[in-house]
């Protein structure tokens, strides 16, 4: 099922909002929601600092809820969204869930390995691949990531 981009941009609103979650936690603002059949399963945003623990990224946290909420590690039929594509594990994780389609907001130039520094999600090599789509609402992404940085360095 193709969802229309209006979907997209709803469920990628959602997102935003987990990351201004993360944000307002001092957590690096990413958020991620996981989606099948029109409803979420599972929702998540960045807790590495708050956790202590580098795998508490977004999509992890979303991935583990939803999995819970869905009885069952395979997702297939899902779609994460999520503000900042996915790093390596990320994707990885998407890949060994059976996610059948990652949306993401802004691309990330130093971790993203959902396009930009490699491609986890679609590597023929594997046994699953998720179709990627990106640049669902990339201008507010990316504003919230900028806006958390520069008052991290006090600009």
């Amino acid at each position: 099922m193709r969802e229309s981009r209006d979907d997209d941009e709803r469920w990628m609103r959602e997102a935003l909002r987990l990351a201004a979650k993360a944000f307002a936690g001092g957590e690096v603002p990413v958020g991620a929601i996981v989606v099948r059949e029109g409803a979420a399963l599972g929702r998540g945003h960045n807790r590495r600092e708050s956790r202590r623990d580098p795998t508490h990224h977004a999509e992890i946290e979303a991935l583990r809820k939803a999995a819970r909420r869905a009885g069952g590690w395979r997702l297939d039929g899902a779609t994460l969204y999520v503000t900042l594509e996915p790093c390596a594990m990320c994707a990885g994780a998407c890949v060994n869930a059976r996610v059948s389609r990652i949306v993401y907001g802004c691309p990330d130039p130093k971790a993203g390995y959902a396009g930009t520094l490699g491609n986890v999600a679609t590597d023929s090599r594997l046994n699953h691949r998720c179709r990627v789509d990106g640049g669902i609402m990339e201008a507010e992404s990316a504003e919230i990531l900028r806006r958390f940085f520069r008052e991290r360095r006090g600009k």
